[in-house]
């Protein structure tokens, strides 16, 4: 019997607009959506309610994709951030950073887990940062990006982690070329490259009333030490043309976000 076997795995990570009440027929549309997208790993953000990632699992399990996993509930509310995975995947225990929230009371904490998958090992970072334009946003998610710039330099600090991979992703509600010092701020002194910065040029990942969108999702790779990943292989996901929907359909009855879905090398 032929083996399939793959020389990449394909990270990807998914707003599900869960800050509204996700109907049955949302649900199904996103099951749809992420069995298309076959990711072998997802981060999920705005899970909401917890209970809605056993939802997703079921639903894709049925499709003949089984998926595991991981997720903390959040101290504050109910949005969570989450990973999806496949069997093959070796996710650990994730853990909240605490003060990952910076001033923002109300605010989501990050969360991170430890991946494996055949030789790529990596120490994966979910965000959801505050939201909103203006100054006033922008400075509180400066706090929130310094306190999880200073993580990763802890993890960069600690033995047998020196050399780790760190991927971090998630909604940073950041636009290039607009929110800088919170682009400067989680980056740290340039330990993380922001390639959705440069691999989605010109590309958005939300989408605005009347069709409007831009870049808020974010996705970066630790600068030094990370060999693993595919260079470019970053793309946006077209889950609205997939689903066979034009943008303001799929806003209204999938979610206002795009995945993103990057390759790294596991061998």
């Amino acid at each position: 019997m032929h083996v399939f076997s793959h020389t990449i795995v394909r990270v990807a990570v998914w707003n599900l607009a869960g800050f509204e009440t996700i109907s049955d027929e949302c649900v199904e549309r996103q099951i749809e959506g992420l069995s298309l997208l076959d990711a072998e790993l997802v981060t999920l953000v705005e899970v909401k309610p917890f209970s809605h990632m056993q939802r997703l699992a079921d639903g894709l399990s049925a499709l003949g994709s089984p998926y595991q996993w991981k997720m903390i509930q959040q101290p504050v509310g109910n949005l969570n951030i989450g990973f999806l995975y496949k069997p093959a995947v070796e996710l650990g225990d994730p853990e909240l950073i605490a003060g990952s929230n910076g001033t923002y009371a109300n605010g989501r904490l990050a969360i991170k887990t430890e991946v494996k998958i055949g030789k790529f090992k990596a120490v994966l970072i979910g965000v959801h940062l505050k939201s909103g334009r203006g100054k006033g946003p922008q400075a509180t998610r400066d706090t929130q990006c310094a306190a999880i710039s200073a993580h990763i330099d802890a993890i960069r600090a600690t033995p047998g982690f020196t050399q780790r991979t760190i991927l971090l992703m998630g909604d940073f509600n950041m636009i290039p070329g607009q929110d800088v010092s919170n682009v400067h701020a989680l980056g740290g002194d340039d330990v993380m490259d922001f390639v959705s910065c440069w691999d989605l040029q010109d590309r958005f990942s939300h989408i605005l009333d009347k069709g409007r969108a831009n870049l808020l999702d974010g996705f970066a790779v630790s600068r030094t030490f990370s060999t693993d990943y595919v260079r470019g292989s970053l793309r946006l996901f077209p889950m609205h043309w997939t689903l066979d929907m034009g943008r303001e359909k799929y806003k209204e009855e999938v979610s206002d976000h795009l995945p993103f879905v990057a390759c790294f090398r596991i061998y």
